[in-house]
């Protein structure tokens, strides 16, 4: 990624099919960079995997954090998902901390 500080998901397509849908990927979450940020935040460590297994599995589905709109539209999946999944949301719905777009956090579980 070029980028000289630890990250905590990397999402590497597999294969893709005639129509360029992913139909492969492989997601490494770095754990002991999500035992930092759980303890920092103070929430269960499972649950931070979980946001971090769901934040990969949306780049294999064609979402992108880079921008700040692709960010925004990332992050408001997550909150749904999250929501459906009984967690709640991570992201405060229409507000987002242009520091997080450029460090690549992506928030916490509360």
């Amino acid at each position: 990624m070029q980028v000289s500080r630890p990250t905590d998901v990397l999402t590497f397509e597999l294969g893709r099919d005639a129509s360029q849908c992913v139909t492969a990927g492989e997601i490494v979450i770095c754990v002991p960079y999500a035992r930092r940020m759980a303890k920092a935040n103070n929430v269960p460590l499972r649950a931070e995997l979980l946001l971090y297994c769901l934040h990969g599995m949306l780049h294999l589905c064609g979402y992108d954090d880079k921008t700040q709109r692709g960010f925004s539209r990332m992050h408001r999946k997550e909150d749904e998902i999250l929501t459906q999944l009984g967690v709640g949301p991570v992201f405060k719905t229409g507000v987002v901390d242009a520091a997080r777009v450029k460090t690549g956090s992506k928030g916490t579980i509360r």
